[in-house]
């Protein structure tokens, strides 16, 4: 083999037998190690220390001394760890201030975390141009989490998270449908060749995604149809690739679950009635027989659990009983009577339906149960007459009769079919006209998919192949006795092996055999014997499959025998074949002499040949061969030697071990059906109903094939044609519409209740975090309570934070979010449903004109062909794996996060760099080589104490003071711009003095936020990029330099203080003081934060 390797990146060539590669081989980017800077960078992100971090980035920008897109060792970057921390304002934070996305947004939707999913949708759209690969894919795919096939939307679908994946449904994204796994076309032959394995996983991702139920539910507007048909491609799928069969038949059990669950959520009969009786083709008007054609389908795709579930097998019970009341609540006793009077005058309600079918005494034998009752009767007295037929009833009757003629009921030749053989053939064609309407109405590929029609098939071919037989015997034994009367006395000890007489005998037994054995069909309608039926099914299955092994041993050790001993069988055979005359002579013979050889004649069929080897390797299975068939003429102890050798090796591993393999294989099947056997016994008895509920023919055989007074009304155009055929197209199409209409609305009923189970059941999970927010808020009230004390009795409490925020627990945050943004449980509204729900807006009596006119500008424009149109190209010739905004509210939040985005990118690199000095004032860094994690993080805390000794703190002059007064400002310092939470819109106003000094506050050490939680309810709030742009916009009116925002605090006032989007982007601080250490995070007011909420506030 020849094999060529490059390293460097370059890339890897091998060439052997069968394989050729010539791919790139890159070493992977490993993470690098962090430096002590960086590391203070990520676990401030980790604790939510907000602060710190706009001035770890602010700096980075400035000195370059730290990468504001380092990882840790598992490959973490900051966003990754805010994402993970369900930090929103961080997350917000760190996208404003220019931190690379990479595959955050895949780590948010792996978070479920609904809020950055959307902040960072709106970032992709805003910096992603067409042609080139999203922020995700330019991730290494040695270090990336996620594969490359993985787009949002399919991690959405594996997540199963309803509202992420409406989220971007709403916004367009489209999911890569899989190609057919025997697909020839260039783009899979080209996968195939570059990566097999990459594209096998890739499929199975992509139908991962597909059998979501969420997906299902918002995409398809038959959810149940396409379970159905997603759960039979995922059962050829695990056949067609038996190496990815688990994930497959998984996925498949996740659709059957997901019809069953749909179906769970019917809450009447109507609306069952709507789901299983839904036909595209031709619509169902109540009081029409039910067709049940969904059920039909699913029986098609064996969909087991959808079919026994006790919906409908409750309203398939009621049907089956339908004209019998009260034939449940019997006792046994009288429904014995009951059932036995239908079966004795069956004929008489056979008789009744023929000559008059439409009346109402007619029309009892099409009821479901007296129509199984009927059939059943009806075959049952087939095998009766069966079983007259073999015990020779007619020649017995004859001789009870006292017809005593030896030349008559001596006769073997030539005989006529009897009265009883007559009958057979009546039923018979019968049979073979009731299984030529079943092909006619069903069709072929359906008929043959019931394992019970070939055995019906098969007993009347055989019946047929007698019938046959007996004729062409008949025929030709007639012109023998006709040249020879003596010849129809002749005993069939004397006639030829295969007379066409003893052919059509052993056919007829045969076809007995299948007879009697289709009456265990009728098993599975009782609960007792129908699981074992479906267990002996299961059984036949397992015995063929033990037959190739064990076929393939009787083969081997037939071959060895056979060339072993066929020389002495043949000695024993000429023996058999002999005759001794009186002087001692021996002479071939025709026939075997028993008398003489009868030894010789029983053995030497048992190896003569290969066939002969191997029956009696077979019968020596049970019992039949012993070692008595190797005492053979003329044979030598080595050859006896190997010969029963041969035998006892065969004996051991057909006898002891295969039969005992066969025995354990049916135990496991046994087993299987046991653990599920009401749903396969269910499953068997609902195909039973169902062939007795549809249109199959009423009458059994033989009735079947005699005229009917509702054949000759058929036939002459008397009978009265139903309405439906002539009704007229209009009507026709408003009965499609109302069919259409009806099944979309069962439903979306049955879809929302799915949806709205599903997030109760989640809600209903318990939740450990929000017991301990619970215990914050507790220790959060008394510490109000002891500051309030405290401040009555002239203690100074400016130091203390009195303006904590509400902790809200994870819940309370989902569902404020879900109300504040009108999160509805419907699917996604495509154009059609779109059109038809401004074509159903009911005009009002005093609709104003202007209103009037909207609206059917609006209808216009929708039915308009060039709207469509452009709808059908661009979906059709556009793909996309996160869409586009299409409302005004997130247009809106985009626009505003491009502002903020391009105004911090100006702010940061306008701002000129300090290098004089940068790292004269700051403190000594910590050692680096520390035990634990836990004394680097106490280090860096004591370190940061030291040092906010030195800072400047802001007192409140006075505390009834509604308006900041000026203070005295170092030289060098910037004013900082601060925004009231009481105001939330900004004007323009002149510098008011500066403020007094203020009261130093007391230090706090660095807090640790896990993520962060909503605003409390009723607190007016402007996102940061709202602000920014507002600002922006008063700096283009005006020339006076950055806006001053009024400032007005209330030591009293509940609202909570927030900072101006403008401390993201501006230093507030004097150069000596940027120099200085990072301050740890003191309160939550100090945090600038950039909140997501509506600009009307929480609720």
């Amino acid at each position: 083999m020849d094999e060529k390797v490059h390293f460097g990146g370059v890339g890897v060539e091998i060439e052997g037998p069968g394989i050729v590669h010539n791919q790139p081989f890159d070493m992977p980017n490993l993470p690098k190690p962090l430096t002590l800077e960086e590391k203070k960078y990520l676990l401030s992100v980790e604790r939510g220390d907000t602060a710190t971090v706009r001035k770890c980035i602010k700096r980075a920008y400035r000195n370059q001394h730290i990468d504001i897109n380092c990882a840790d060792p598992l490959g973490r970057s900051a966003l990754t760890l805010a994402i993970e921390g369900e930090n929103l304002e961080m997350t917000e934070l760190l996208i404003v201030m220019g931190v690379e996305p990479k595959d955050a947004l895949l780590q948010a939707i792996n978070s479920e975390f609904v809020e950055a999913v959307e902040l960072l949708l709106e970032y992709e759209e805003i910096v992603h141009k067409d042609g080139e690969p999203y922020s995700w894919e330019k991730v290494d795919k040695n270090t990336s989490m996620f594969t490359k096939d993985i787009t949002p939307l399919i991690l959405a679908a594996h997540k199963n998270n309803y509202e992420i994946l409406k989220i971007l449904l709403d916004r367009g994204a489209t999911l890569p449908m899989p190609h057919d796994v025997r697909c020839g076309c260039d783009v899979c032959l080209r996968e195939t060749e570059e990566d097999s394995l990459r594209h096998s996983m890739s499929r199975v991702n992509e139908y991962r995604a597909l059998a979501s139920p969420s997906l299902i539910a918002l995409s398809s507007n038959d959810p149940i149809l396409t379970a159905f048909q997603l759960s039979w491609e995922l059962r050829n799928l695990a056949f067609t690739e038996p190496e990815c069969r688990n994930e497959y038949m998984e996925l498949r059990k996740q659709c059957q679950q997901f019809a069953v669950d749909l179906l769970q959520q019917s809450r009447s009969t109507q609306e069952l009635l709507t789901v299983l009786n839904h036909d595209p083709e031709s619509p169902y008007e109540e009081g029409e027989p039910m067709k049940l054609t969904r059920l039909e389908l699913a029986i098609d795709y064996k969909q087991k659990r959808f079919v026994a579930h006790s919906n409908i097998q409750q309203l398939l019970a009621a049907m089956w009983y339908d004209g019998l009341p009260g034939f449940r609540r019997k006792p046994l006793l009288e429904k014995m009577i009951d059932l036995s009077k239908i079966i004795l005058i069956f004929p008489y309600y056979c008789f009744l339906y023929m000559i008059s079918g439409t009346s109402d005494s007619g029309k009892i034998i099409r009821k479901p149960f007296v129509k199984f009752v009927v059939h059943a009767s009806s075959y049952l007295s087939f095998l009766f007459v069966l079983l007259l037929v073999s015990q020779r009833a007619d020649v017995i009757l004859l001789e009870k009769l006292g017809w005593t003629d030896t030349h008559l009921t001596g006769q073997q030749r030539g005989l006529a079919p009897s009265l009883l053989e007559y009958l057979v053939l009546i039923y018979v064609a019968g049979y073979i006209w009731e299984e030529t309407c079943e092909v006619w109405k069903d069709g072929l590929y359906r008929y043959l998919k019931d394992m019970w029609n070939f055995i019906d098939f098969t007993r009347n071919l055989l019946y047929v192949l007698v019938f046959m037989l007996r004729a062409m015997a008949y025929y030709q034994q007639t012109a023998e006795i006709e040249d020879n009367p003596t010849m129809k006395m002749l005993g069939k000890e004397h006639w030829n092996a295969f007379d066409p007489q003893l052919i059509a005998e052993g056919l007829f037994a045969g076809a007995n055999v299948f007879s009697a054995l289709k009456l265990v069909h009728l098993f599975s309608i009782n609960p007792h014997l129908g699981p074992l039926q479906i267990s002996l099914g299961r059984m036949i299955i397992d015995i063929v499959k033990f037959f190739f092994i064990y076929t393939l041993v009787l083969f081997a050790f037939a071959c060895g025998l056979n060339q072993l001993l066929w020389y002495f069988t043949d000695l024993e055979r000429k023996d058999c074949y002999s005759t001794t005359s009186g002087e001692g002579m021996v002479f071939p013979s025709e026939e075997p002499n028993w008398v003489e050889h009868d030894s010789s004649c029983a053995k030497w069929r048992s190896f003569n040949n290969l066939f002969e080897s191997s029956q009696s390797l077979f019968w020596a299975s049970f019992g039949s061969t012993g070692t008595d068939a190797f005492e053979l003429k003329g044979i030598k102890s080595y050859t006896r030697f190997w010969g029963l050798l041969m035998f006892g090796s065969y004996s051991v591993i057909n006898v002891i071990v295969l039969l005992n393999l066969l025995i354990a294989m049916m135990s496991n099947s046994y087993a299987m059906i046991e653990e599920h056997s009401d749903t396969e016994w269910k499953f068997a008895r609902t195909k039973l109903w169902l062939s007795y509920f549809d249109d199959s023919p009423t009458l059994p055989p033989p009735f079947n094939i005699f005229p009917t007074t509702k054949m000759f009304l058929k036939l002459f155009g008397l009978r009265k044609i139903d309405k439906m055929r002539k009704d007229s197209l209009k009507r026709k199409q408003r009965q499609e519409k109302e069919r259409d209409y009806r099944y979309a609305a069962v439903m979306r009923a049955l879809v929302w209740r799915y949806i709205c189970l599903q997030h109760r059941q989640g809600d209903s999970n318990p939740v450990t975090e929000d017991d301990v927010n619970e215990i914050k808020g507790e220790i959060t009230s008394m510490r109000y309570e002891l500051m309030n004390v405290l401040d009555k009795n002239g203690m100074d409490t400016s130091s203390a934070d009195k303006k904590e925020k509400t902790v809200i627990g994870k819940k309370n945050q989902v569902w404020e979010r879900r109300l504040m943004k009108n999160f509805q449980l419907t699917p996604v509204v495509t154009a059609e449903d779109e059109v038809e729900l401004v074509r159903n807006v009911e005009s009002v009596e005093n609709e104003d004109p202007l209103d009037r006119f909207r609206r059917v500008a609006k209808l216009a424009v929708l039915n308009s062909s060039a709207l469509r149109w452009g709808q059908i190209i661009r979906s059709v010739c556009k793909e996309s794996q996160i869409g586009r905004c299409n409302n005004r509210e997130s247009f809106k939040k985009q626009q505003n996060l491009e502002r903020a985005m391009r105004e911090a990118k100006r702010k940061l690199m306008n701002a000129s760099p300090d290098r004089s000095n940068e790292i004269r004032n700051v403190s000594p860094m910590p050692v680096t080589e520390q035990s634990s994690l836990v004394k680097l993080i106490g280090e860096f805390t004591d370190e940061m104490k030291k040092e906010s000794d030195n800072e400047r703190y802001l007192t409140v002059k006075s505390a009834k003071s509604m308006r900041p007064t000026p203070r005295e400002l170092d030289e060098g310092r910037i004013p900082s711009i601060n925004v009231s939470q009481a105001t939330p819109t900004s004007t323009l106003r002149k510098p008011s003095p500066p403020p007094a000094p203020l009261k130093p506050q007391q230090d706090c050490g660095p807090r640790i936020f896990k993520k962060k939680a909503p605003s409390p309810t009723g607190v007016m709030q402007l996102t940061a990029r709202d602000l920014l742009a507002k600002q922006i916009d008063s700096r283009e009116d005006s020339n006076q330099g950055p806006a001053v925002y009024e400032l007005g605090e209330n030591r009293n006032n509940d609202v909570i203080p927030s900072s101006s989007s403008q401390d993201y982007l501006l230093d507030t601080r004097s150069g000596e003081d940027m120099n200085a250490p990072l301050r740890p995070i003191k309160k939550i007011d100090d945090v600038k934060t950039i909140k997501r909420q509506p600009s009307d506030g929480w609720m």
